[in-house]
């Protein structure tokens, strides 16, 4: 495998899950941004915090703060404190949100059953295991 290759793979599953999200965000009025942030929370229930969005998903302070502004005005987000915690905004999905956040997870498993395909499940579970060990890897690099 060359650098060229993960470049590659890169650009080309962008490309892909843009193709089959968009139409999702457009059907709910979403941005791509407040879209991958109903679907970063709901696919990480361990991450709620906007700096968690900040530093997973490498998004820019500003762009999730208005996001989450406009997501929270709409309906789909809350901001709560926990008990004992009155510094850190916990974001938590309403239920208005279901509908996108569901149509949005069917677009990612159709990005993946195409990534996937001819793979067997054995194989998927080692490109699994060993696609986290690289990030696991590139974050102690950092």
């Amino acid at each position: 495998m060359y650098l060229s290759d993960l470049w590659d793979l890169r650009s080309l599953t962008k490309r892909l899950y843009g193709q089959r999200i968009q139409p999702v965000c457009e059907a709910y009025g979403l941005t791509r941004m407040e879209m991958d942030i109903l679907l970063f929370l709901a696919n990480n229930p361990a991450f709620d915090t906007a700096r968690d969005i900040v530093e997973r998903k490498q998004f820019t302070k500003s762009h999730v703060s208005a996001s989450v502004a406009e997501l929270e005005r709409r309906g789909y987000l809350r901001g709560e404190f926990r008990e004992g915690n009155r510094k850190t905004v916990h974001l938590a999905l309403c239920p208005g949100a279901e509908p996108a956040v569901r149509a949005g997870q069917a677009a990612q498993r159709e990005v993946l059953t195409a990534m996937f395909m001819g793979f067997t499940e054995e194989e998927r579970m080692r490109m699994g295991q060993t696609i986290s060990r690289i990030v696991s890897n590139i974050r102690t690099a950092l």
